[in-house]
């Protein structure tokens, strides 16, 4: 009895948090819903009434839609093979013992810290502007003609920016699994005569798979809503209109709230399905 009415507490206890959190996520999501089947123009004439699923064809049909799928994925892709193979390679050097340790480790991991449209003016400003940024500078040196990154490209440009601000959270991750990896294997395979490459292909990588998989799926959610480095840099021009810089220019830029709901939606449907297929990969690595 003492063991079911302490149950009955923590749900009741519980409760209030749970009915919250329920809130914050369903209240959006149907309200986004709601209005995805209406014409809703705030500025044009407010609620103009029920269109059924019109807005989800325009929104499918427009010519924008697909290459903003596309380009999502690009970046998304980009991103992800940038961050996991040199968060790899960052992570074991890293693990290695050096002078200052601490403080490498705390200047590898701090681009985390600096917010997304801070980091995408420094790169826009310091780094890729063709006349006074650094990279024109280095081209010049070396004799050749600099660059209009974000221009000529772009999509490149942006998946440099967003892997520079998520290199960090993959390494720590890394690390801390690599931390964990027993030191007397890699010494038994040492002894056995492993070369360092057999080593890491037979022994590292492998104990690292769950989480890489974990890095994967926490990344692609958040880099699936990419907004303010394109916002900040090249403003979805150029090919970097992501599905999300889509959504932003039908709702606040044509002030048609319907329609941007709408292509909320299938941005909702391509995570869901992005996060059932990584979830897949990642239950076969947990389970393994």
């Amino acid at each position: 009895m003492a063991t079911q009415h302490s149950r009955s507490a923590a749900r009741i206890m519980m409760a209030p948090a749970v009915i919250l959190l329920l809130g914050w996520m369903l209240v959006p999501l149907l309200m986004t819903l709601w209005f995805s089947f209406k014409k809703y123009l705030p500025l044009r004439g407010g609620d103009l009434g029920w269109v059924g699923f019109d807005n989800y064809v325009r929104f499918i049909s427009s010519s924008s839609f697909w290459p903003s799928v596309q380009a999502t994925l690009i970046i998304v892709g980009g991103v992800l093979a940038i961050t996991i193979i040199f968060g790899v390679l960052l992570a074991i050097l890293l693990n290695q013992p050096m002078w200052g340790q601490g403080i490498v480790r705390i200047l590898v991991i701090a681009p985390f810290f600096v917010m997304p449209t801070v980091s995408a003016l420094v790169w826009k400003n310091m780094f890729m502007d063709p006349v006074n940024g650094l990279f024109a500078h280095l081209w010049k040196f070396f004799g050749a003609e600099p660059i209009s990154w974000l221009s000529e490209a772009s999509l490149q440009s942006i998946i440099l920016i967003v892997s520079w601000q998520w290199l960090p959270f993959a390494t720590l991750i890394l690390l801390t699994a690599i931390q964990s990896l027993d030191s007397e294997q890699l010494e038994a395979a040492e002894m056995d005569g492993a070369s360092p490459l057999s080593r890491f292909g037979h022994i590292t990588l492998p104990h690292l798979s769950r989480a890489i998989t974990v890095v994967l799926l926490i990344q692609t959610i958040f880099l699936l809503s990419i907004f303010a480095e394109i916002f900040v840099t090249t403003q979805g021009a150029f090919g970097t209109k992501t599905l999300t810089y889509l959504i932003y220019q039908r709702v606040l830029e044509s002030q048609n709230v319907g329609l941007g709901s709408a292509g909320g939606v299938y941005a909702i449907i391509l995570a869901n399905i992005v996060a059932i297929f990584l979830m897949r990969i990642v239950g076969k690595n947990l389970d393994a």
